[in-house]
Formats: C-alpha cells, structure tokens, sequence
C-alpha cells in the first residue's frame, strides 16, 4: 500500500514508540493522544477499514487491543479503558488503515481530557428504536 503511514510504520519507514508487536499486529503510541498513554494497534496486512479487515486480522488486533488495555489499567494506573474504531470520515476516520484505539481513561482530569461527544443516559425515541432494529434484524436474517 502507497502513502500509508501506518504501513509506513510497520515497514520502519516512519517513526513510531513501538508498545507491542506480534506477527499480525503491531501496537504504538497515538502522536495526538486524547489521554495519557493512548495508543493504536493495526494489523500489519493493509485494510482500508471495519468494513474491509479479514476475521483473522481483526480477531488478532482485538485480542492485542484487550491484552494492552489489561496492561494500560495495571501499569499506568487507568480507572477505564475505551475502545474505539473510527470507520469512515464522517466516523472521524482519518488514517485509511484499520485500527483500535486503545484510550486510558482516568478520573483524574490532568491525564484525560475527553467527553463523551452524546450524552449517555438519555433514552432514544422508542418507535425509532423499533422501526431501525428491526430492519436490521431483517438483514441480518
């Protein structure tokens, strides 16, 4: 893959702090953190996205994404642990390689700075709720 820097990054073209790597993945520190020790894990085989990742490659970063954060919790002293994929731009994608963030949170609001961009604990409309599930259910079959 031409002008991707996480393959950039997992061929040592570019610059990265290295946290992690096995023979599918590779895991290293996000340059524009939300939080103290956020950090990234691909898979080193070039998938646009969510939509286009192979189920091996995506169970393996999902697996390092869970073994890091347990470490992230235990070593940096996180109080939470996010998950989050962005898939698309309207998604706030904006590097076309897949990849987890693995985002430390902490009750203490020096080392985490985020907010929830929705406010959880408001109910959503009911018939929405009803009409969207069950189209979806209907495609999943």
């Amino acid at each position: 893959m031409t002008d991707c820097v996480f393959c950039e990054i997992v061929a040592g073209e570019s610059p990265a702090v290295r946290v992690y790597e096995d023979e599918r993945t590779l895991a290293f520190m996000d340059i524009f953190p939300g939080t103290d020790g956020h950090l990234l894990v691909i898979p080193r085989l070039h998938s646009r996205d969510l939509l286009e990742i192979g189920a091996e490659d995506l169970t393996a970063v999902t697996l390092a994404a869970q073994r890091i954060a347990r470490v992230v919790v235990e070593e940096l002293g996180a109080d939470g642990v996010n998950l989050l994929n962005c898939c698309g731009a309207e998604a706030w994608q904006s590097v076309y390689h897949f990849h987890l963030h693995v985002v430390p949170r902490y009750a203490d609001q020096s080392k985490d700075a985020l907010v929830p961009p929705w406010r959880p604990g408001i109910s959503g409309d009911r018939a929405l709720l009803e009409e969207l599930g069950g189209r979806l259910a209907s495609a999943l079959g």
